[in-house]
């Protein structure tokens, strides 16, 4: 079973489903040409071996993928699900919340779009190997629950996502408490949160360093 290690530590979290919350925050929103009104979030999935563990201090090779020519970084927020539950009120949300980690749903976005502009499933674009990679696990317990703090991603060295968990457009617990009114959520269920403005490409020998406040950095280079 793929798990996801909790950092300074011998534990390891099993992954059960990977759920992804679509545009959240607005001016992402705005740039995939959506209006970003509080609608309903919505939900795609990964398959549980897209993970790809990336070690602290440690750089990742991220294979560059198939049949694509336009692949794009987005660098996330990801909870870690701990208890079981369906309809679950928002307010009661991060009870089942056992920490967080930065995560980055990476996207053939040339893919994602042809399959959008013809009304077809576009899991294409976002479900393939090594798709979601992944730090190891702050607890909350430590780092408490985050629901504000810097989020921002680099490519070699430069600022390309920069912005802060508050500007959500849904919160985690928010996310949690719709999505279990669709799905009943069990420990090993994982959340990508969502990405901010400012996606684009990446290339063979791009590195990326991707950060949230009190739960470190992610570093992926592509090859």
């Amino acid at each position: 079973m793929v798990s996801v290690p909790v950092i300074n530590s011998t534990q390891r979290f099993p992954v059960r489903r990977i759920y992804c919350v679509g545009r959240n925050y607005a001016a992402h929103s705005r740039e995939m040409g959506s209006d970003p009104t509080r609608e309903p979030p919505f939900f795609f999935q990964k398959p549980t071996d897209a993970i790809q563990v990336v070690n602290p201090g440690t750089v990742g090779d991220h294979p560059y993928p198939s049949k694509t020519k336009n692949y794009h970084y987005e660098c996330e927020l990801v909870a870690f699900i701990n208890k079981r539950g369906r309809n679950i009120a928002a307010r009661d949300a991060l009870d089942y919340v056992y920490g967080y980690a930065v995560g980055l749903d990476m996207t053939r976005r040339d893919l994602q779009r042809m399959m959008g502009d013809e009304k077809k499933p576009w899991e294409i674009g976002k479900s393939f190997d090594r798709a979601a990679p992944i730090s190891h696990i702050y607890p909350a317990a430590q780092v408490g629950h985050l629901k504000e703090g810097a989020i921002w991603l680099k490519v070699n060295g430069q600022i390309k996502q920069t912005s802060d968990l508050k500007n959500m457009i849904w919160s985690v617990a928010e996310q949690i408490a719709n999505l279990s009114e669709y799905y009943e959520l069990f420990p090993g269920d994982i959340i990508y949160s969502g990405t901010p403005e400012n996606v684009g490409p990446v290339v063979p020998g791009d590195l990326m360093v991707c950060g949230i406040d009190k739960v470190g950095e992610l570093h992926v280079k592509v090859v």
